[in-house]
């Protein structure tokens, strides 16, 4: 097991070149936020906007537009009943898929659309309902992308993989892991005190950084945007995903020396803060 320190976000975190632009950086698409949930599409799309993603989209429920631009009108907003939503899926770089969405038949037809409209050339980051969804039926994984990131914490992967958080060692972990993706095309950040993160190569990372002030709705749904957001700029590999890992906890230590309770929403103000000072580094 190699442990996750900071000199990963010196290794990841590029400084900007000059002559560069918005699609630069990433396009990416996040889908979720049902009637009752749009908090967790809104934090999540804050986090992809405050890591640095280019281009970001939002497909929810259109009871959630006015939140979503009061709070963010960086981020495009889509029907995701509309139409729009299957042709845009094919012209973005990352997919992040769950939060909020909820578990009814609707979210199910979101799965398979993607099932059938998502590349080799994309990534897919598969969080809360997605993941719900596809413990009831693996077929629902959208295999076809070139890399598929799943963000459980320990009972999602309990309802994902049938093990039972007492026997979520690693090896089983692994294991489930490299069962569900036969293409070697999945990575596990499987949400802890001290995340651990899979690959289907057989490593296993664990992250150093995080405090129990984290424990609060919404870091999830936060931490699947920073990871789209490193992935859409850094590059859909490993590193991308372990830097957005301690870089979220990260932020929440230094939040945490000061506040009780780490809120989500803070950690995404920090981040870019924080990314300018370890690319100065």
């Amino acid at each position: 097991m190699t442990r996750v320190t900071e000199k990963i976000l010196t290794k990841v975190i590029s400084k900007r070149k000059s002559a560069s632009h918005k699609g630069d950086y990433g396009r990416v698409l996040l889908i979720g936020g049902s009637e009752n949930y749009g908090g967790a599409i809104i934090m999540a799309t804050e986090g992809a906007l405050k890591s640095g993603a280019g281009l970001v989209a939002v497909a929810c429920h259109s009871i959630n537009l006015n939140a979503l631009h009061a709070r963010d009108p960086e981020a495009m907003y889509i029907d995701w009943r509309s139409s729009d939503l299957a042709e845009l899926v094919p012209k973005v770089d990352v997919i992040i898929c769950g939060p909020g969405m909820g578990t009814n038949e609707f979210g199910k037809k979101i799965l398979m659309m993607l099932c059938q409209k998502i590349t080799s050339k994309q990534t897919l980051i598969l969080d809360a309902s997605a993941l719900d969804l596809i413990a009831t039926n693996h077929e629902l994984i959208p295999q076809a992308a070139g890399l598929v990131i799943l963000t459980p914490h320990q009972m999602e992967w309990q309802r994902v993989s049938q093990l039972r958080i007492p026997y979520q060692t690693d090896s089983a972990n692994l294991s489930t892991l490299v069962n569900l993706f036969p293409n070697k095309n999945g990575i596990l950040v499987l949400k802890s005190n001290h995340t651990h993160i899979y690959d289907s190569n057989g490593n296993i990372y664990e992250n150093t950084t995080g405090n129990p002030g984290m424990a609060v709705g919404g870091m999830g749904d936060t931490l699947a945007g920073i990871i789209g957001g490193f992935v859409a700029q850094f590059g859909s590999n490993i590193d991308s995903v372990l830097a957005a890992v301690y870089l979220h906890s990260l932020a929440g230590d230094i939040i945490a020396k000061r506040d009780y309770v780490v809120q989500p929403t803070k950690i995404s103000a920090l981040l870019p803060k924080l990314m300018k000072e370890f690319e100065n580094q």
